[in-house]
Formats: structure tokens, sequence, C-alpha cells
């Protein structure tokens, strides 16, 4: 399925889409990504039955000392069965740190991430959120379906094969269920 923009407007067809791919394929996890806890909120209503995994950005992404998930909406969508993540970008963490700091050069992890929005911001943060629940210990190593948005809100899904970092290229991305067409 393709969406004609990105953004939050494509949450829950993009949901949706992937609930209903999980089912065909037996799949029962989803990792997505969720700063605020909208999209972790909107996925608990679709994806029923699913072990729903949220992954936010790491403490002080946007000011030092503090997290951008409020530690109450973690704490209630903990109570509701929800795994919620919070880790540094798997696709840039330190190497953008050392590349504001010290200009241009090679930054391999950086090229990754740009490969991967040649489809799209959405499916680079689905591939990106699914490194960092493995590194956090959520997954089980089986298929998984990877949620990411264009900012706020969801507009793309993956079926994927997940890894952490330490193992990145044995992830395979085995489908992409939906993303923007135009971006």
């Amino acid at each position: 399925m393709y969406f004609n923009a990105p953004g939050k407007e494509n949450t829950k067809a993009t949901l949706e889409a992937a609930y209903k791919r999980a089912q065909e394929l037996g799949v029962n996890e989803i990792v997505l990504a969720s700063s605020k806890g909208d999209t972790a909120y909107a996925a608990l209503e679709i994806c029923k039955g699913m072990k729903i995994t949220a992954v936010t950005y790491h403490c002080g992404f946007t000011t030092p000392f503090v997290s951008v998930m409020k530690e109450e909406i973690k704490q209630d969508l903990e109570s509701k069965g929800v795994r919620v993540i919070s880790a540094t970008h798997a696709l840039s963490g330190v190497e953008r740190s050392l590349l504001n700091k010290y200009g241009g050069g090679l930054c391999p992890v950086l090229i990754m991430a740009d490969t991967l929005k040649l489809f799209g911001q959405g499916p680079k943060v689905a591939v990106e959120v699914s490194i960092m629940a493995t590194d956090g210990g959520a997954l089980t190593g089986a298929d998984i379906i990877a949620v990411g948005g264009s900012g706020r809100g969801a507009d793309s899904a993956l079926v994927i094969k997940p890894a952490g970092q330490s193992h990145v290229f044995d992830m395979k991305i085995r489908e992409i269920i939906c993303k923007p067409r135009e971006f």
C-alpha cells in the first residue's frame, strides 16, 4: 500500500495494514516508533493480541536530562502491556555528534541511514527502531512488524527479521507493507 504523502494522518491505515499482514504471516511482535505515546496507544487499539514494543528517543534528545516521553505516559503504556524502550538512535547516535563537532568526513552509519532514506524517512525509522528494540532486549529474534513514520505518527510498516547493532547485517527486510509514495 502506498500513501500519497507522509504523515501522521496515515497512522491508523498503517497500523491496520501492519496488523492484517501480521495475522496472515503469524507474526506476533510489532515494534514501533512512538516519541510521545500516541502511536503506541493507537497500536493498543488496533493490534490486539500482539506483543507491542514502543521505541522512543533517548533521554536528552531534545533537552539535556529530559525524556521526550513523559514518565506517566510510559508507566501507563507499560501497565497496558506495552514494552517501552528509550534508546540512542541506532543509525546516528554518537556519530552525528562527531559530525556536528568536527565537520565532514566518512560517517558509515549516517551513510546507512541516508541509504535507507531512499525508501523514505518512515522505512528508515522502522529499521532503526527494530535495531533499538533488539538491543534493548525486547524481541525474541522471530520476524517482526516494524513501524516508523516521517515526523509524527506512522506511515510505514515492514516485515523484518531483526538484528542488533553488533550484527546489523544479519537483518533481513522481508517485505514493505506500506510507505509513502511521495516524500
